[in-house]
């Protein structure tokens, strides 16, 4: 028998399954993107358990499409030897116009397509993509040392405060 739907309000949610912590220290981001991915029964149970990496992984465009590559989706035990590899391909849904932005961003220097994070939204499995540029070392001591002086000026704004 089906198992009921749930409560429009209740589907309509976003659930993170899996996310990128490094990216923003790594990179500037620029350009987001919303994709689909083409996937296994097996790996989008695996993802759903937790079983999704995204730190290594990046997109790659080939003959007009846009691949998600080194990410690694842990084999789904109960599937047995029938699963699936963990670091295969996989084909990203984008419109023809988002996979051409993509295409003419790398071509530039510096510029790759990293994945940010993966959800669940309305039941579906997206993944946030970015276009970036690869930050230098300075660039994030640079970073911390701003965000750090930030803290210390809400720190003594808090106290004259109080």
């Amino acid at each position: 028998m089906a198992k009921p739907k749930a409560p429009l309000a209740d589907r309509s949610a976003v659930k993170v399954v899996a996310t990128n912590r490094a990216a923003h220290h790594d990179y500037a981001i620029d350009e987001r993107f919303e994709a689909g991915i083409a996937l296994l029964g097996t790996e989008v149970k695996s993802i759903r358990e937790g079983g999704a990496n995204l730190r290594e992984g990046y997109v790659q465009v080939r003959g007009g499409e846009a691949f998600l590559v080194n990410t690694h989706i842990a084999p789904y035990d109960p599937a047995g030897h029938t699963g699936h590899d963990p670091l295969r391909s996989r084909k990203l849904l984008l419109h023809k116009k988002e996979i051409a932005r993509l295409e003419t961003g790398t071509r530039e220097r510096g510029w790759t397509v990293i994945p940010l994070r993966m959800y669940l939204k309305n039941g579906r499995l997206k993944i946030e993509i970015a276009l970036a540029r690869g930050k230098r070392q300075f660039d994030k001591r640079q970073a911390i040392a701003k965000r750090d002086a930030e803290r210390q000026i809400d720190r003594s704004l808090k106290e004259r405060r109080s």
